[in-house]
């Protein structure tokens, strides 16, 4: 099972406060015990919401709108993703992680979709498609 490990934003990280040489440390020495685990597909650091931009749909128009956006706690700092047989397993490794933030922090996990899980509405003509595209990124 696949879950992304979000980081959630804090007022430090929107500022654009960087972490200090031990918490680099500390990250790296995590980031190394998840990918010897065989756990960590991917994880990065994300700059603030100032340096982005969201995109709103309605219907057929499309709405730019540049960072930075209003709520630091519902916006994202970084993230993983995690290989592993459970949410509980999941949960075991995000609990060993150092605190990401000088201060208090939130790390949300979410399970991945597999293509499995969207039952007939995935046609075999589609399924052959996602699957394709997976192999071509893969190979990238």
């Amino acid at each position: 099972m696949r879950f992304m490990i979000i980081v959630k934003a804090t007022p430090d990280s929107e500022a654009g406060v960087m972490p200090d040489e031990r918490l680099l440390a500390a990250m790296g020495k995590y980031n190394e015990e998840l990918v010897n685990a065989g756990v960590m597909m991917a994880g990065e650091g994300l700059h603030p919401s100032a340096k982005g931009a969201k995109v709103r749909f309605s219907g057929s128009r499309r709405t730019v709108v540049d960072g930075p956006f209003a709520e630091a706690k519902e916006l994202i700092a970084g993230f993983w993703i995690f290989n592993v047989k459970s949410l509980e397993e999941a949960v075991d490794w995000v609990k060993r992680c150092p605190n990401p933030m000088p201060g208090d922090s939130e790390i949300e996990i979410r399970q991945i979709f597999e293509t499995e899980d969207f039952g007939a509405e995935l046609t075999p003509e589609l399924r052959e498609q996602e699957e394709r595209l997976r192999e071509r990124i893969a190979g990238a």
